[in-house]
């Protein structure tokens, strides 16, 4: 759809726009949008027709278009509202971007529907089960599809990781995951648990019948045109089922650059990913950033040239020009048959999900030693100890001293909301409690307040804090004659190396974030 394409060549729109007697806009202010005209309007309809209707004016109702020539979308509008058209034009691009941030605002709040459905009294004999093709389509879904869409676009909007949904004796409890802290959100009435399972359970082709076992499922949605996967797992308790939905946002690219490293460590990890084998180690928590950091490395060094394989459990994001493999232990393929496996697809770079076992640790080892690159997760809290780790596992010392390269430690903090965090001078007590010299402190420290912007807790967003641990001959020397972890990080520190509460100190010193929050993150490290 959209002009004609001989006369848009010939003329551009605002010159369409004058000749045809139509006013021209550059921009709408979304504020100006009244949203409620779109109640009844499905997204996919305003998409497909590119309209949107903005507001009443004196003389009608004002409606975007991008194209002069749709008279008949005008007239089917003019009737559908009973009253007179006026029509602005403006670029296409522009146009779609405006619907589906309208379409986002007018999105209800769970709560807000939850309260309708309890006033309608709706949800009796509620049978009818849809699957719609983006969370704010279809505004006269069934109330339970509208009441999980909205709790799906509000976690969404709000930037949750997870949502769990928890059936208690006397409640049902809902709480979202933002920023690595879970929050309660809304409590449902306690007999809509098996409805509210249920449609989730169809939403992800799961068994709605089998209560008494763990199942786990996928679905595949959009939120206002945006590509959202979410992964659902449910578990059997006491009272009932309880559902954690994992919500991973479709990603059109992974980049470095955006991760929160400090220039130094980021220069010497794009130079480490450049070597032509060994292994590459990230570590940390579960939540802790550490699949993003590893994408984003597979990013920067896919190259036509490049033969680049992985090996996941499961596949978050699909990244273009990659051969991902997902496993499934249940018919034996292992993380280490699967390398064992990539080994015969002549690779340069093998991304091995997670190393967990001694199998899996022996493949990646013996991958790195025959010429290959190789990176993996362990889950360890520094770096130091990933070493002990593998050692743990089984594997020779002197193995673990000749393959591993470099070893990243990380996690993830939150950021302090720009709108409202707060300046203040920190005292000497709190300024020694980080590990940091009064004399390093030049600047006011910030701390968390709390807005309409950040949802009143006083943090908006996250990004890393990093420990990057690059194997020398005297490190090597120590993890081979079986120096503790102890040992391995004092040598470590003593070359250089920054540990995870110094460069969370740096972004307390840039103002970042806040010394709560670097003591709440990386609490077992000593100040």
């Amino acid at each position: 759809m959209g002009i004609r394409r001989d006369q848009k060549e010939q003329r551009s729109l605002p010159t369409l726009a004058t000749s045809l007697g139509y006013h021209h806009v550059e921009n709408v202010d979304l504020d100006e949008v009244e949203v409620d005209l779109i109640r009844n309007i499905p997204l996919s309809l305003a998409r497909e027709q590119r309209f949107l209707p903005l507001w009443h004016a004196e003389e009608g109702l004002v409606v975007a278009i991008c194209d002069p020539f749709r008279s008949d979308i005008i007239s089917d509008i003019s009737l559908y509202f009973d009253t007179s058209i006026l029509p602005i034009l403006i670029d296409e691009e522009k146009l779609l971007t405006l619907i589906n941030e309208t379409y986002d605002k007018s999105a209800q709040s769970a709560s807000a529907v939850m309260q309708e459905m309890e006033e309608d009294g709706v949800l009796e004999n509620e049978e009818e089960i849809y699957v719609g093709e983006d969370l704010l389509d279809n505004p006269q879904a069934a109330p339970m599809v509208r009441f999980v869409n909205s709790l799906l676009s509000q976690a969404i909007k709000q930037k949750a990781s997870d949502i769990h949904i928890e059936p208690f004796e006397k409640d049902l409890s809902v709480r979202l995951r933002v920023d690595g802290v879970l929050q309660e959100d809304v409590q449902p009435p306690k007999g809509w648990k098996e409805q509210l399972v249920s449609r989730i359970k169809v939403m992800a082709n799961l068994d709605i019948a089998k209560k008494n076992i763990p199942q786990d499922g996928r679905i595949r949605t959009r939120m206002a045109g945006r590509e959202v996967d979410i992964r659902v797992s449910t578990l059997p308790v006491r009272h009932g089922e309880r559902v954690v939905m994992r919500l991973l946002e479709k990603k059109s690219e992974f980049s470095m650059s955006v991760l929160g490293m400090n220039p130094t460590i980021l220069e010497s990890f794009r130079e480490l990913i450049t070597n032509p084998y060994g292994i590459i180690l990230v570590c940390g928590p579960t939540g802790s950033g550490k699949t993003t950091t590893l994408y984003s490395a597979l990013s920067e060094i896919n190259s036509p040239d490049k033969n680049i394989l992985t090996i996941e459990d499961p596949i978050e994001y699909e990244l273009r020009g990659i051969g991902q493999t997902q496993v499934v232990p249940k018919i034996g393929l292992t993380f280490g048959r699967v390398i064992r496996a990539h080994l015969r697809q002549d690779p340069d770079v093998i991304l091995v999900g997670e190393t967990r076992d001694q199998e899996t640790a022996e493949n990646a080892i013996q991958a790195s030693l025959t010429g290959h690159l190789v990176f993996t997760t362990i889950h360890t809290n520094d770096a130091a100890t990933a070493f002990t780790r593998l050692i743990d596992m089984g594997i020779e010392p002197f193995l673990v001293a000749t393959s591993v390269v470099a070893i990243l430690a990380q996690r993830l903090i939150r950021k302090l909301c720009p709108s409202c965090k707060t300046p203040y001078t920190p005292t000497k007590e709190e300024i020694l409690k980080i590990g940091l010299a009064p004399s390093e402190v030049i600047k006011p420290f910030y701390r968390a307040k709390g807005c309409s912007e950040c949802n009143n807790n006083g943090y908006r967003g996250r990004m890393g804090i990093y420990e990057l641990l690059q194997v020398n001959e005297e490190i090597r020397r120590s993890v081979a004659s079986g120096k503790d972890s102890a040992m391995i990080k004092k040598v470590a520190v003593h070359h250089g190396m920054k540990t995870l509460r110094n460069d969370g100190n740096l972004k307390v010193l840039e103002g970042l974030t806040s010394v709560e929050e670097i003591l709440r993150v990386t609490a077992e490290e000593q100040g």
